[in-house]
């Protein structure tokens, strides 16, 4: 006999807190007890109310001993008392069920979803009624599908509802999750089942695989070759021009003849015209790179296609989302727009709109320009003021300067990036007065003449207009243009690049180094995405498939994740680990519970202790004699 859920010490320490309690209860009883008489000879009318003294002896020992003898039942059936030994107790199983998305693949008219279905149910028919089960769905992540379970038909319900997920398998991740859950509640370990087809993700050669290990292979004869990687890019000479890289690979052992095609419009199948064909040649094991270019403003979906299909048709198609060109709508109110058409005409985002200074309207919307004057109502919109007068001027003028020469360059703020130039004058400026929260982008020795201003709206002064100082025959002059555009609408200048790829770990090497404060990361509902960042690598995990926007700086990165995670190696089992379906001992059946007959018995005990010493049997007794008290009362009246 033993004990299954406590140990003989446990079962110790509650059974003697609980004599404990129990007898001090029998001797500390000091209860009042209302007493009928008979008579009134024998009422004491008492001066001082009397001392109860305390028992020196248990005065119903048989009731006491009654209780005990119940409550050893009792902790006895929750210790789970079992005749025979422990090594015929059931014990913990785990079943590890690959859900990667390789088991999607067909091979015939089922999926190797279905065939690992019908092994993990063949070894759990196999194991033991008294075992306990737990189910963990692998994939890239290993999630418990059940607790330990002696119910079969919630294991079975949940194998049957398993599905084949996005990402590849983790295998050690997997094995590690089963070893660690087994036996933490003190029940004997069983074995770790792994049914699946074994191809998995790069693989950590030192993690130890667990002894009790148990294989069921599903064979996996699939060739298939799928699309890996699909990066697009607009072209740094000509905006509307997309540059297209496609990668494919072979996974099979055969090589293999495929057509990639590319087509473009709106979502759906209707209304697409042909973006580019190409026929492949792929080895087995093999990769093949190619490029496509594409033209268009337009924003549309770009359908990604490889034909004929194979045994794994899930990374034969990839879609990704392009989005329009954008433009910044500018409008400028000046006397002179020859002055500023060479600068704004220069950037292929720009459409700019002139008017005269008397055309003005507060209600514009995009950027406004105000040259050399002040409107009679301020813009809601971004604006930049070019020259305005110190009467109606957005920032407080210190003052005006004659044959200034320019010193310095405020190389923090975006609006100078890249801005060096100072051998020139400024034949007329104005010198602000700038505060402690504006970007200072240019100074004299005076003081700042160009202050930019965030907020809603963002505003920008400039003391001077370039096109009429020493400023006009320098770079600088439609860089310093091109800065603030940028500053006051990132958005619209910033370079993205577009990749469709498979869900999991995501390695991303940026252009240029950024500080992790200033990475945001977000999912297709704008939620954030946690990620990690080492100099210009950033790394994030996606488990499932999506859209995921990267923004660094000036730089926009658009992640297509539909395109499903595959292992490129296939595990090969250690030779010392069992394989196939096992066939357990029918000794593990001979062990018996008693726990029901215990907690039965010790119930009965305390009724019976109740009846017996109990409420009851005082309460019985006073019906009994009440009747007699009644006749002597009447007496002695």
């Amino acid at each position: 006999m033993y004990f299954l859920n406590l140990s003989f010490l446990q079962f110790v320490a509650v059974f003697g807190g609980i004599s404990a309690i129990s007898v001090a209860l029998y001797l500390l009883d000091r209860s009042r007890r209302k007493l009928v008489v008979s008579t009134l000879r024998f009422w004491v009318a008492a001066e001082q109310p009397a001392v109860a003294a305390r028992r020196r002896r248990i005065q119903q020992p048989w009731s006491l001993l009654l209780q005990l003898i119940s409550m050893a039942l009792l902790v006895l059936a929750i210790a789970q008392l079992r005749v025979g030994s422990p090594a015929q107790a059931g014990r913990d199983h785990v079943i590890v069920l690959d859900t990667s998305s390789w088991m999607a693949g067909r091979s015939g008219n089922r999926t190797l979803m279905d065939v690992a279905r019908d092994r993990a149910r063949q070894y759990l028919k196999a194991l033991p009624v008294r075992d306990r089960v737990m189910l963990v769905r692998a994939d890239g992540l290993a999630t418990p599908a059940t607790p330990f379970e002696v119910d079969r038909k919630k294991i079975e319900a949940a194998i049957a509802a398993s599905q084949p997920g996005s990402t590849a398998l983790n295998l050690d991740q997997a094995l590690l999750f089963a070893r660690h859950i087994q036996g933490q509640d003190g029940h004997r370990v069983g074995e770790i089942a792994f049914v699946g087809s074994g191809r998995t993700a790069q693989r950590d050669a030192a993690v130890a695989l667990p002894k009790n290990l148990r294989v069921i292979a599903i064979p996996d004869t699939i060739e298939n070759v799928g699309l890996r990687k699909v990066g697009m890019r607009r072209s740094g000479a000509d905006s509307e021009l997309w540059e297209i890289y496609v990668s494919a690979r072979n996974y099979g052992v055969r090589p293999h003849n495929v057509t990639l095609a590319l087509d473009f419009g709106p979502p759906g199948t209707a209304g697409r015209v042909t973006a580019g064909s190409r026929p492949l040649s792929l080895a087995p094991g093999a990769d093949v790179e190619t490029l496509f270019e594409y033209r268009t403003s337009a924003a549309g979906m770009l359908g990604v296609h490889l034909s004929p299909h194979d045994g794994f048709p899930a990374d034969d198609h990839a879609e990704l989302e392009l989005p329009a060109q954008p433009t910044l709508n500018v409008i400028v109110y000046s006397a002179q727009p020859e002055l500023l058409r060479p600068v704004l005409a220069s950037t292929p985002r720009v459409t700019a709109v002139y008017r005269k200074p008397e055309e003005y309207r507060a209600n514009d919307a995009g950027l406004v320009i105000l040259d050399r004057f002040i409107p009679p109502q301020r813009p809601a919109a971004d604006s930049i003021w070019i020259d305005p007068p110190a009467l109606g001027s957005p920032i407080p003028v210190r003052k005006r300067v004659e044959q200034a020469q320019f010193t310095h360059w405020d190389a923090e703020h975006p609006g100078a990036a890249g801005l060096h130039t100072k051998d020139f004058k400024l034949d007329h400026a104005t010198v602000f007065e700038a505060g402690a929260s504006d970007g200072r982008i240019g100074e004299v020795e005076a003081g700042p003449v160009i202050v930019a201003r965030a907020g809603k709206p963002k505003v920008v002064v400039l003391g001077f207009h370039p096109a009429l100082t020493g400023m006009r025959y320098e770079l600088a002059t439609p860089l310093l243009f091109a800065n603030l555009l940028r500053w006051i609408s990132p958005e619209v200048f910033r370079r993205s690049e577009i990749a469709g790829g498979s869900v999991g770990s995501v390695k991303l090497v940026m252009d240029q180094a950024s500080a992790a404060s200033d990475v945001k990361v977000t999912g297709e509902d704008g939620s954030p995405v946690p990620f990690t960042m080492r100099d210009r690598t950033l790394n994030f995990f996606a488990g499932s498939p999506g859209g995921v926007k990267v923004v660094a700086g000036d730089r926009e990165y658009l992640y297509s994740l539909t395109l499903p995670e595959l292992g490129e190696t296939k595990w090969t089992p250690p030779p010392e680990a069992h394989s196939g379906i096992p066939k357990f001992a029918t000794i593990l059946e001979s062990s018996s519970d008693l726990w029901p007959w215990l907690a039965l018995a010790g119930a009965l005990g305390l009724f019976a202790e109740w009846l017996l010493y109990g409420r009851f049997r005082r309460g019985l007794a006073r019906v009994r004699t009440l009747p007699i008290r009644t006749q002597e009362t009447a007496g002695v009246r």
